[in-house]
């Protein structure tokens, strides 16, 4: 799993007032929440680039005051207006205890329906997992070896490694391979003519 590393510093100043300060220097205020307490701090929008504009799933490695601590992204706020990173909120992964996040789903395999001119529609871009770190994936890796025109894959036809379990619905449909409407055309004249 792909880990980025975050420079932050300590924030001595904390409410509405000391965030201000620090968004007006040019930097993020964070906040670092575990069940050993929470972690105040600041750091650059250089420094979370890689974290928040990115489709992976990646794991924070954030050092603060020489400290070290393996989290997750948790939640971004972003400024109405200029889109600019107003504040980032980090849980930190410990050992043994599991967490919920999403992770992107990605598909594998060769489907007939394609091959046969059919066009994979992806519904569902995310899928929420329960895990420990031990267990946890950078991705959920969908099957469409099987499917047929007109078929869909569902969340409970998704297969998962030991440890994990998908928080999402079984019955949503993740994918599905689309007729074009030449394909559709095609079909119906042949009907027609066949009768």
């Amino acid at each position: 799993m792909e880990s980025i590393v975050v420079n932050g510093s300590a924030r001595p100043n904390l409410g509405k007032t000391g965030a201000k300060v620090i968004r007006n220097e040019g930097s993020v205020p964070c906040v670092l929440y575990s069940s050993e307490g929470v972690v105040h701090f600041s750091t650059t929008p250089l420094e979370l680039r890689d974290l928040i504009y990115s489709p992976d799933f990646k794991v924070a490695n954030i050092s603060v005051e020489g400290a070290t601590h393996r989290c997750i992204l948790k939640a971004v706020q972003f400024h109405p207006v200029t889109d600019a990173i107003v504040h980032v909120d980090f849980l930190k992964l410990l050992p043994g205890q599991k967490i919920k996040v999403e992770v992107p789903l990605r598909f594998v395999g060769a489907s007939p329906g394609v091959k046969a001119g059919g066009k994979l529609i992806q519904l569902v871009r995310r899928i929420k997992v329960k895990a420990t770190p031990e267990d946890m994936v950078d991705e959920v890796v969908a099957d469409i070896s099987g499917l047929e025109l007109g078929q869909s894959i569902r969340v409970r036809e998704i297969k998962s490694n030991e440890g994990i379990e998908i928080m999402n619905s079984p019955s949503i449909p993740v994918g599905m391979i689309e007729i074009p409407r030449a394909l559709r055309s095609a079909a119906a004249a042949a009907e027609k003519s066949g009768k």
